[in-house]
């Protein structure tokens, strides 16, 4: 399971924004957000840049993915 930082997120609308983003990321499976914490988790092997440029691309901020 891999984790990353998102910044910016304020309501429920914006976890399915991070959500739909995040899914359509070649190499990804089972995203889940959480909006309390301000970080998405999701199985896979996505290269970190393509979920960065992803998270940016919807007006987000993509932190540390670990």
């Amino acid at each position: 399971m891999t984790t990353m930082k998102v910044e910016g997120m304020h309501c429920p609308k914006c976890v399915a924004s991070v959500t739909k983003a995040l899914s359509e990321v070649p190499g990804v499976l089972n995203v889940s957000v959480n909006l309390d914490k301000g970080e998405a988790t999701f199985d896979g092997d996505a290269a970190h840049a393509a979920l960065k440029a992803a998270v940016d691309k919807i007006g987000f901020i993509p932190g540390a993915i670990k």
